[in-house]
Order: C-alpha cells, then sequence, then structure tokens
C-alpha cells in the first residue's frame, strides 16, 4: 500500500513558483494602465454629440389624450367637491392638457 501512495504523489504536477508569476503579473497590469490611458485619450478626442431637445412634445393619440383629460376633469371635480358644472371642469381639464402636452 506504501508504494501506492508514491506512485499517485509522484504523478501531481510541481507546484508553480509565485516568483516566476509575479512579473508577469506586474507587465499585464502595466498593459492594462496603457490600455485604460490609451481609451482615455480616444474618448476625450471625440466631439460632444448633440444634445436632444427637451421641448419636443411626445407623440400622443387621440383616445390617450382623452384619457388624460378626462382624469384632470374628475381630479378637478373632486377637488370642488362635485359641486360645478362639468363642462367647466372638461374645458380647464382641456387646457391643462395642452399644455402639459405643448399644444395650444
Amino acid at each position: 500500500m506504501a508504494t501506492a501512495k508514491a506512485t499517485t504523489e509522484a504523478k501531481k504536477p510541481a507546484a508553480k513558483k509565485t516568483a516566476v508569476a509575479k512579473p508577469k503579473a506586474a507587465a499585464a497590469k502595466d498593459a492594462t494602465k496603457k490600455s485604460v490611458v490609451a481609451k482615455k485619450t480616444t474618448a476625450e478626442k471625440k466631439p460632444a454629440a448633440p444634445k436632444k431637445s427637451a421641448a419636443k412634445a411626445p407623440k400622443i393619440g387621440a383616445e390617450e389624450r382623452y384619457r388624460m383629460t378626462e382624469v384632470a376633469a374628475y381630479f378637478m371635480a373632486e377637488r370642488h367637491g362635485f359641486a360645478g358644472n362639468p363642462v367647466d371642469y372638461w374645458t380647464a381639464a382641456e387646457a391643462q392638457v395642452s399644455k402639459l402636452l405643448g399644444k395650444k
């Protein structure tokens, strides 16, 4: 039985020395730093992309616009205790939605 252990230990590869791996790791770190620096300099040279204007109104369909007006009119009426004229609430809600969407 003693000979079986000796043969299995002999088949195992020898452990790598860490002193050999350190210079390779240092070289890899230097290469990584150079590539990061190169990436930063190329990114700085690119012109800035034109900014999209935030003033553009979103494209909303007629049904969605109707629902927005409906909800706004309901909440206006609720704030006033449902005491006013529904047409007045609807008109005010349409104006509010038009202003929100940027359409006059």
